[in-house]
């Protein structure tokens, strides 16, 4: 049996404005908690500007308290730009008024240029990412017998639980810090589909090294789902898809997700059509049944039990019913 999750980016639909992307976001986690969903994360983008959400860790403390039982987590808050320490208490202090329900996802995605500038602004010593890694396990096992810079330094608020720990990653990198430090590790095939994939998870299985955390490996795999009831509807939806992913690996951000009539009229070059070719291998686009079957084929590539969606096609009747139409029967 796969579990599936769900990574959502609060896009800002056209037409709409960033208050309602959000609330989008709220409606979507109440959705995917009826519907059974194991997990519900947010991502963190910066300079993004069809992206409502650039602070993982307040979208969360809200959708926590909007939903009862589902795990609630980043995905993921990008460690290098943020103290390990501050990082710890945010995530503790959610664990504290939800015990047991959020999870920590770390990656370290070096963002525009500008963005990581403005984010380590003053900052006149960088901390290797490896070592985040330790302390913000540090901070939260309250360890204090380890030599460590900090010794005997504690995170608070002090509590029984702790958030569960994830490292996102595209490669042997990530993968391999994952490994050594005994964390859960996410591969996001939604960025770099294929053998090369499935190479790194089977490494970081090999390597892994249990810890206080966590006993044995743990992994799940990131996909982009366009999904409707036909294949016609499916293809208009990947349509927007294709023009929103375009412009936000480009020069032309619009403020907003462009919907499926604006992706029609514009239609696309010779050049965008290279491009947008390329990233078709990214995504999963069908009806139910179709995108099913390749969910369950990714996790048995990667043997994983763990699949989760990033529903980030336009509109939030599509992305409610994209989770609808895959929640039963995988």
């Amino acid at each position: 049996m796969i579990s599936l999750s769900i990574l959502d980016y609060s896009p800002i639909d056209e037409g709409a404005n960033a208050h309602e992307a959000l609330w989008h976001t709220t409606e979507l986690a109440k959705y995917a908690e009826a519907l059974g969903y194991k997990r519900f994360w947010v991502s963190e983008h910066h300079f993004v500007h069809s992206i409502a959400n650039s602070s993982p860790e307040m979208l969360m403390m809200h959708l926590a308290s909007s939903t009862e039982n589902i795990r609630i987590g980043s995905g993921g808050v990008m460690l290098p730009h943020y103290s390990a320490y501050k990082v710890a208490e945010n995530f503790r202090m959610m664990e504290a008024l939800h015990p047991n329900r959020i999870d920590i996802g770390i990656g370290r995605s070096p963002s525009f240029k500008m963005v990581n500038q403005a984010l380590n602004e003053g900052k006149t010593k960088r901390i290797s990412y490896e070592q985040q890694v330790i302390d913000l396990k540090k901070y939260f096992t309250d360890n204090t017998k380890d030599e460590h810079r900090f010794q005997s330094l504690l995170a608070t608020p002090k509590i029984q639980t702790i958030p569960e720990i994830w490292m996102l990653g595209t490669g042997e990198r990530g993968a391999a810090v994952a490994a050594v430090q005994g964390t859960g590790y996410v591969f996001a095939h939604f960025t770099r589909p294929g053998v090369k994939g499935i190479e790194t998870v089977q490494k970081y299985r090999e390597s892994f090294k249990p810890s206080s955390t966590l006993s044995k490996p743990r992994t799940m795999v990131a996909v982009f789902a366009v999904v409707a009831e036909t294949e016609e509807k499916a293809e208009d939806l990947k349509k927007a898809f294709d023009l929103w992913l375009y412009f936000v690996e480009s020069d032309h951000q619009p403020p907003y997700y462009p919907s499926v009539q604006t992706a029609k009229n514009r239609g696309f070059s010779t050049v965008e059509e290279a491009k947008i070719k390329e990233n078709r291998k990214r995504m999963i686009v069908g009806t139910p049944e179709k995108v099913k079957e390749k969910i369950h084929q990714i996790a048995e590539a990667y043997e994983t039990d763990e699949i989760m969606i990033i529903p980030n096609v336009t509109g939030p009747d599509n992305r409610k019913k994209v989770i609808r139409l895959l929640a039963r029967g995988i």
